[in-house]
């Protein structure tokens, strides 16, 4: 009797699962959207490592709880959690909390799908390929490939190892046996994730040629052009270039034309990581920042950052037609992508990538723009740069601010224990530590950046 009964969450009661979720769902509202998005709450409720241990009582039990002390503990997640939604978060490149896509998230994480078939995924991977080719519409192509990926450092990675089976299809199979030596460059104000990627894809960190940047921190195409020389000289083979379009720290764009004529040349792949600046592409005003992105191969774009997508929503952009994604990653597992299907094996796209399983990422920006339009998208970036720059010039009124200060560190612990704000700071070449202002967040208004500055001066003025 029993087990003619299929085992569902509360005893298999499904009243008692969709109260339990309609009060999840109250909390979330409560907690995370209203409070959350709030200029008079905190940012976070800090509390120091043992007694949030306590706090939220995190040992994991035989026995299963009520469902009011359930409730209890997802109010105290959100109650404790950093809400990054909040206009006073300026800490990392993502900020803001679009109900658009929010709703799209909620959607998706309850069809839990995976987005590797069609049989599994129908509509998202007819999403998928149409918010894509919206995408490399913008970047300037008019036809080429891409995927969604796991963050803008696996974008990268992806770029490098299709740039490496593009050169040398054998390694495929026969691994670094297959390869010369091989160096790639990129500039000394570059993500992280390109050295990481070296790394990881066997190339190692010594592969990695830091091109010299500017005082504003844009790569000098004349110093590439010199270590690319000195790599073949030194006995590498050059292979792959990685541009950066929205620097981490400074939020440079490097030359893209010039960078490319050097590609061009030498014969190299190149790469654009524009995981930050590549929203630029949707204003008219600002995308010529990223002038010469359309001779690229390949280019690195997260909406989730500038464009307030919501964590996580990565795109890698391809010009190329060959199906380079499929040649370079696919297995033909015989168990999943089979071949006499009753509909077009083609629009089976898990084996273009490296993971099986692959969250759905699509729908939240698909939503978001089908409710936002493109001109709504615009909007919000050239907002995003009126605020910057009234930022700057605020700053420069203000008596005892710089744009660099030594007194970071201690302005950061006090803004993060009270709960007022959160903003990055770090340091920069010479330049000791100094705080990262991230404008991003669709709600940010002028007075947010009054009290950041005002914040600011109140938090300091025993320094």
């Amino acid at each position: 009797m029993a087990a003619s009964r299929p085992l569902t969450a509360l005893d298999g009661d499904p009243m008692a699962v969709e109260a339990l979720l309609r009060d999840v769902f109250g909390i979330v509202l409560d907690e995370a959207v209203r409070k959350g998005t709030s200029a008079s709450e905190k940012v976070c409720e800090w509390k120091e490592p043992e007694e949030l241990k306590q706090l939220l009582d995190l040992e994991l039990q035989s026995q299963g709880e009520s469902r009011e002390r359930i409730l209890e503990r997802c109010r105290a997640v959100i109650h404790y959690s950093v809400k990054t939604g909040h206009p006073r978060f300026f800490n990392q490149l993502f900020s803001g909390l679009d109900p658009h896509a929010l709703a799209g998230r909620i959607i998706t994480e309850t069809l839990n799908t995976s987005q590797y078939t069609y049989e599994i995924a129908p509509v998202f991977v007819l999403m998928e390929e149409e918010v894509l080719k919206k995408l490399r519409a913008l970047v300037g192509w008019n036809s080429g490939d891409g995927v969604f990926c796991p963050g803008g450092s696996i974008s990268n990675m992806y770029a490098m190892n299709l740039a490496r089976y593009q050169r040398y299809p054998d390694c495929k199979q026969r691994g670094l046996r297959a390869l010369p030596p091989l160096a790639l460059f990129t500039s000394k104000e570059c993500h992280y994730s390109i050295s990481k990627g070296a790394a990881f894809l066997g190339l190692g960190t010594d592969s990695v040629r830091v091109v010299k940047a500017d005082e504003r921190g844009k790569m000098i195409p004349e110093d590439l052009e010199r270590q690319i020389s000195l790599a073949e000289a030194e006995g590498s083979v050059p292979f792959l270039v990685s541009a950066t379009s929205g620097t981490t720290v400074l939020g440079a764009f490097d030359p893209l034309d010039a960078i490319a004529d050097v590609c061009q040349r030498h014969g190299l792949w190149f790469h654009v990581d524009a995981a930050w600046g590549g929203s630029v592409l949707l204003s008219r005003t600002h995308r010529h920042l990223l002038d010469g992105i359309q001779r690229a191969d390949s280019v690195a774009w997260n909406p989730h950052k500038l464009l307030g997508a919501g964590l996580q929503c990565s795109a890698l952009l391809l010009r190329d037609t060959s199906n380079l994604l499929k040649r370079c990653h696919g297995s033909q597992a015989s168990y999943l992508f089979q071949q006499d299907k009753f509909y077009d094996v083609a629009l089976d796209t898990g084996d273009k990538v490296v993971q099986c399983g692959r969250r759905v990422d699509c729908l939240k920006l698909w939503l978001m723009w089908k409710a936002q339009g493109g001109q709504g998208l615009e909007q919000r970036i050239d907002q995003a740069f009126a605020l910057t720059r009234y930022l700057v010039e605020e700053i420069k009124k203000r008596e005892g601010f710089e744009l660099v200060m030594e007194v970071a560190p201690v302005l950061k612990e006090r803004m993060v224990k009270k709960g007022s704000m959160m903003i990055g700071y770090q340091p920069h070449g010479t330049r000791a530590n100094f705080f990262r202002m991230v404008v991003a967040n669709p709600t940010l208004v002028q007075a947010d950046i009054d009290f950041l500055l005002c914040e600011l001066e109140r938090l300091g003025q025993d320094l």
